[in-house]
């Protein structure tokens, strides 16, 4: 089938390397502007316009995917069905209408509609996520599905681990929605949940939270966006890696928070403690706890 992919994200990359090496090898890739990144804010071509250009695809980065003119583009390209992953831009009339339009969401919709799917399964401590292949509508994520398969969430997963197993299945699915004629259902509203963008707010590990839920946090942000803790001189520990413990006595070991206590490194909270296992200094690298107390004092 002749197809022009829309997507921007790591995920979508390796969902668009998939479809590269079947039959349905995209006759344009579409994807937003290079934009500056990282400290030295240099400018970075998205995940998506690195793999196009690897795989030799076609490719454009227009400002707007509904302009007339990049809509035009499209038409020229002839497809049969356009496919969006991960593409961070509103599809609107009249290019929504305009052909097919099968879209990749990584949950069980209607489970975790929306803009993080995966962090918040991994934050509500969730057994199972998966992938859906579902029709795209004027609705947030809220089309008919066609194709549906779950993925167990291991008590170790992290956003980086959990990520790419999903985006290998959904280069499978999608692949596979197109291989043959599939039936799209209609969703069913009662089970919807919905996955907000993550916000500053949600990267803050708040002591006054349980130590589980915050260790989900930390797995649910590793390593893409990362959290912090506010340190007792208001400067910001970056945590990459923690684990909920249960510590006897542990609300008689001083008033510090977080406490060294035998060389490691842990936050009181409001049930339980957060033993934090790597972490980053203001303007430092990564390192483990044990490092880190060793080079400084427990704030």
């Amino acid at each position: 089938m002749r197809t022009v992919y829309l997507g921007t994200s790591e995920f979508a990359a390796t969902v668009l390397a998939r479809l590269a090496g079947s039959q349905h090898r995209p006759a344009l890739v579409i994807t937003r502007p290079d934009r500056p990144k990282g400290r030295g804010r240099r400018l970075a071509s998205p995940p998506v316009a690195d793999a196009a250009r690897a795989l030799g695809l076609e490719l454009r980065q227009p400002e707007s995917v509904n302009d007339e003119a990049v809509r035009g583009e499209i038409a020229a390209a002839g497809p049969e069905a356009l496919l969006v992953c991960a593409f961070g831009v509103l599809i609107r009339e009249p290019l929504l209408s305009t052909q097919p339009i099968l879209n990749v969401h990584p949950s069980l919709l209607p489970r975790w509609r929306g803009a993080a799917p995966v962090e918040r399964a991994l934050m509500a401590g969730d057994a199972e996520t998966g992938v859906s292949i579902m029709r795209l509508t004027e609705g947030l994520d809220s089309g008919p599905v066609g194709l549906r398969k779950a993925v167990a969430i291991a008590p170790q997963d992290t956003y980086g681990t959990l990520a790419p197993r999903l985006a290998a299945l959904g280069g499978e699915l999608l692949a596979r929605a197109l291989d043959a004629p599939t039936e799209y259902a209609e969703q069913d509203e009662a089970g919807v949940t919905y996955a907000e963008k993550i916000t500053l707010g949600d990267r803050m590990l708040d002591p006054g939270r349980s130590a589980v839920e915050l260790e989900r946090t930390v797995r649910a942000l590793t390593p893409h966006i990362g959290t912090r803790l506010v340190l007792l001189d208001g400067s910001m520990l970056g945590v990459h890696a923690a684990r909920a413990v249960t510590l006897g006595g542990f609300s008689s070991l001083g008033t510090e928070n977080p406490l060294a206590v035998d060389g490691r490194l842990l936050l009181r909270c409001a049930e339980g403690a957060l033993e934090l296992l790597a972490v980053q200094p203001p303007g430092g690298r990564p390192m483990s706890a044990a490092d880190y107390l060793r080079g400084h004092r427990a704030q």
